[in-house]
C-alpha cells in the first residue's frame, strides 16, 4: 500500500497522512493515532526515495577503499565493511563503497561523492600521516569520521587503536622470552600508524636496555607476499632475527611461509607476532600469536559516530582510542639457544 491508497482509505489528504506519520504537531493526537494504527494494520510502507527527497538527505554513507596492492580483498576491509553495514542497516541506511587507486583517482571519487551529494557522510579508513582526503573533507565541510589519526591538528572525529602500546607489549613479551634480535616488518611510512607501531617497538627495547638495530626494521606492503619478501631479506642477514613483529596478520602469515621455505621451524627457531586477529590468524600453521583490534566492532562504532556527527555532535566529543589485546597462540616461544660455535663467534643470542 502506498501513501495515496492509505489516504483514500482514511478519507484524509495525503499531506495530513504524511505529516501524521512524521509526528508533526499540527496534526491532532487523535488523527495521528488513527493514521498510525491504519498504516500498521494495512502494511503501509513509506516510499524511501520520497522520504529522502523530503528530508534533503541521501540516506547513504560513503567509504572509498584504496585499491593498490589488492587492498580491496584485504580481510581487514571485509570485516570493517561488515561492521559498518550492520550498524547502518539498523537505521535503514545504505553504505556506498567505491574503490579507487590512491592519488588522483581516489580524490576524484571523494569529490564526486561530496559534490553530487551522493552521501550524507564519509568514513575514511587507514589514515595517512599527511592525508589529503581529510584536508579535502575539512575544506568542503562534509561530515566524516576517520579510522585512525593523522599528523597535525586532530580537529575531526576519529576512532583509533593504541598500536604503540600494543607493539610495546608484544616486544616486551618477546624480550621476556629471551629474544634479543627482534625484527619489525612495519607498514609503509605514509600510513600514520607506522610511526606509533615503531615507537612502541623502540620503547620496549629501550626499556630493556637493548639497542635498536636499523637492519632489523624493514618496510612491507601489508600483504602476505610482501611479508614473505621482507622476511627473506631479514633471514639473509649475517645475524638473522630470532623473532619478527609484523604490521598486520597477512604480513605475519607471509613470514611463516618464508620461515618454512628457509627451514626455520616456528616457534623453535623463529617467533612471529602479527596484528589484527583476523580469522586467518587462528587457522595458520602454527596458529598466529597476534594483537587483536576489534575491527567489526570498530566499524559499527565508526558508523554510529558519523551518524552523531551528521546530527550535530561536536567533533571533540567524537574522538576515541581503544586498546589492542594480545592473543597468545602457537607462533611465539622461548628464544633458540645458540650453537656453541655461534656463541664463541658472537652469533645470535
Amino acid at each position: 500500500m502506498n501513501l495515496r491508497e492509505l489516504s483514500r482509505h482514511l478519507g484524509l489528504s495525503q499531506t495530513t497522512v504524511s505529516r501524521a506519520l512524521g509526528g508533526y504537531s499540527d496534526v491532532s493526537a487523535r488523527t495521528r493515532a488513527r493514521v498510525v494504527e491504519a498504516a500498521e494494520r494495512l502494511g503501509y510502507s513509506p516510499n524511501t526515495s520520497a522520504r529522502r527527497l523530503a528530508s534533503g538527505r541521501a540516506g547513504t554513507i560513503g567509504l572509498v577503499v584504496p585499491l593498490p596492492k589488492g587492498q580491496f580483498s584485504d580481510p581487514f576491509f571485509l570485516e570493517l565493511l561488515a561492521g559498518i553495514g550492520e550498524r547502518l542497516g539498523a537505521e535503514d541506511l545504505d553504505l556506498v563503497v567505491t574503490a579507487a587507486p590512491a592519488g588522483e583517482a581516489e580524490m576524484k571519487a571523494y569529490d564526486r561523492l561530496v559534490r553530487e551529494r551522493r552521501v550524507d557522510g564519509i568514513i575514511v579508513a587507514r589514515t595517512r600521516a599527511q592525508d589529503p582526503r581529510i584536508d579535502f573533507l575539512r575544506e568542503r565541510g562534509a561530515p566524516f569520521v576517520a579510522y585512525g589519526r593523522t599528523e597535525g591538528s586532530l580537529d575531526y572525529p576519529y576512532l583509533d587503536i593504541d598500536s604503540e602500546a600494543g607493539f610495546a607489549e608484544a616486544t616486551a613479551r618477546l624480550i621476556g622470552l629471551g629474544h634479543r634480535r627482534i625484527a619489525l616488518i612495519n607498514a609503509p611510512a605514509t600510513l600514520f600508524f607506522a610511526r606509533p607501531r615503531h615507537d612502541g617497538y623502540a620503547r620496549a627495547l629501550a626499556d630493556a636496555g637493548l639497542p635498536e638495530d636499523p637492519a632489523l626494521v624493514v618496510e612491507g606492503n601489508m600483504t602476505e607476499a610482501g611479508g614473505a619478501e621482507a622476511a627473506a631479506r631479514l633471514f639473509a642477514l649475517p645475524h638473522r632475527p630470532t623473532a619478527v613483529l609484523a604490521a598486520n596478520d597477512p604480513t605475519a602469515i607471509g613470514v611463516l611461509r618464508a620461515a618454512r621455505a628457509a627451514g626455520l621451524p616456528v616457534p623453535q627457531a623463529l617467533s612471529v607476532i602479527g596484528y589484527d586477529d583476523l580469522a586467518l590468524s587462528a587457522l595458520s600453521d602454527p596458529p598466529l600469536t597476534t594483537l587483536a583490534q576489534p575491527i567489526r566492532e570498530a566499524g559499527a562504532r565508526l558508523a554510529d559516530m558519523l551518524l552523531r556527527r551528521i546530527a550535530g555532535t561536536p567533533a571533540a566529543q567524537l574522538q576515541e582510542i581503544w586498546p589492542p589485546r594480545l592473543v597468545p597462540r602457537g607462533s611465539d616461544g622461548p628464544a633458540p639457544q645458540p650453537a656453541r660455535s655461534d656463541a664463541l663467534q658472537g652469533g645470535n643470542p
